[in-house]
């Protein structure tokens, strides 16, 4: 497909992110096609992955990740990413300093120095030797009966540092309800011997963006500047490194760029998908998103990242409305803020995708509610 509009390019989005193409065989394949994947909201990042692969449930998710293949862990930004195995030692090593050092007034805040960080550090691998995984609820009294910072801010922020210094990563899922996020040792969970060959600066410069714009695109510099703890001029320089493996097309005064080869086909644009807010479709891009219909009900406002639980729902490219998701033992319920008056055909494709969320997360659709105020299930076909 030419690209020559807009539209053109959020097509294609789409399919290059295999939102709208043939899945990848395994979530596993997803996170290293995207080179990392948003992940604070784990439950509906685990989500992003089942709408682009085969994994079809969140439990065979939650199965690859406790295998090691790829590992939840804080990486390219202070917050949490998926990346594969085999990625996360080089993106750690290009992007954690600068993430880091931009964080000194928080260590002040936090009375957080350097000696404190070191035996903070020393202390949680000593903890987690030998395969041990713990919750952040265990780790806080551990270190406070060692004369450490102890639960609550500080633990936290020292459990984000362990990950920025490759240190610790995800562990199974644990607590009393096997259901809370664990850290164990990194060396533990992806051997050094599954890590690429060390890199220097710019020739992992080159994977990233090479892979980012390959994965992402089209997208422009600023996106991935924005997606990642790099400059302009350094991708800059990468892009001119990378060669032929890049190409760009420009439209109106944007300079996008995307990968040479052939995009895969697209299978699905005329149905409806549940992106989650932070979805790598969404909240990559700070430029021009989606069309949105004429009455939607969020205007032109953005989704905001306080809006866990949820994101948008498209249907054939357009964002028709903002969704919100509860979970309960008795099955799933579907709130979608849909405008007055939208077809039944869009409906329909929306109740679609709902089902296949329900089933993704392994219970049934209890109710589907359209619109803000609207408390009843909807009626079934």
């Amino acid at each position: 497909m030419a690209l020559r509009t807009l539209d053109d390019v959020l097509r294609r989005r789409l399919t290059t992110q295999r939102v709208t193409a043939a899945p990848l065989p395994s979530a596993t394949d997803a996170v290293r096609h995207l080179l990392c994947v948003q992940a604070q909201d784990a439950p509906l990042a685990a989500w992003s992955l089942g709408l682009r692969s085969r994994t079809r449930t969140y439990a065979g998710v939650l199965a690859e990740q406790d295998s090691g293949t790829f590992v939840r862990t804080h990486i390219l930004r202070p917050t949490w990413h998926y990346v594969a195995a085999e990625d996360v030692r080089w993106l750690l090593e290009l992007t954690s300093p600068k993430v880091e050092s931009s964080m000194g007034a928080r260590h002040r805040q936090l009375e957080l120095d350097e000696p404190t960080i070191g035996r903070a550090l020393d202390a949680l691998g000593d903890l987690l030797a030998g395969g041990t995984a713990l919750t952040r609820k265990e780790i806080g009294p551990e270190l406070a009966r060692r004369g450490l910072p102890g639960p609550g801010e500080r633990v936290g922020h020292l459990l984000l540092l362990a990950e920025l210094r490759a240190l610790v990563c995800s562990g199974p899922m644990g607590g009393p309800r096997g259901v809370e996020h664990t850290y164990r040792l990194l060396d533990e969970v992806v051997p050094i011997s599954r890590s690429p060959r060390p890199v220097d600066r710019d020739e992992a410069l080159v994977w990233m963006t090479t892979r980012f714009f390959t994965g992402h695109g089209p997208a422009r510099v600023e996106d991935l500047v924005r997606w990642a703890a790099v400059t302009k001029n350094e991708v800059r320089r990468a892009i001119d490194a990378a060669g032929d493996a890049l190409q760009h097309v420009d439209i109106g005064d944007e300079q996008l760029w995307f990968g040479s080869a052939t995009p895969p086909r697209t299978r699905d644009f005329g149905g409806a998908f549940l992106l989650p807010t932070f979805d790598e479709a969404i909240l990559t891009f700070a430029g021009a998103s989606h069309p949105r219909t004429p009455n939607h009900r969020r205007g032109s406002a953005r989704l905001s990242p306080a809006e866990a639980g949820g994101g948008a729902a498209l249907v054939a490219g357009r964002d028709v409305a903002a969704w919100k998701r509860t979970v309960t033992p008795r099955g799933l319920t579907l709130a979608v803020d849909l405008e007055p008056g939208e077809s039944s055909a869009v409906k329909d494709r929306l109740r679609a995708a709902a089902e296949r969320l329900a089933a993704f997360v392994g219970v049934p659709l209890v109710g589907l509610r359209w619109g803000a105020g609207d408390r009843r299930p909807a009626p079934p076909r």
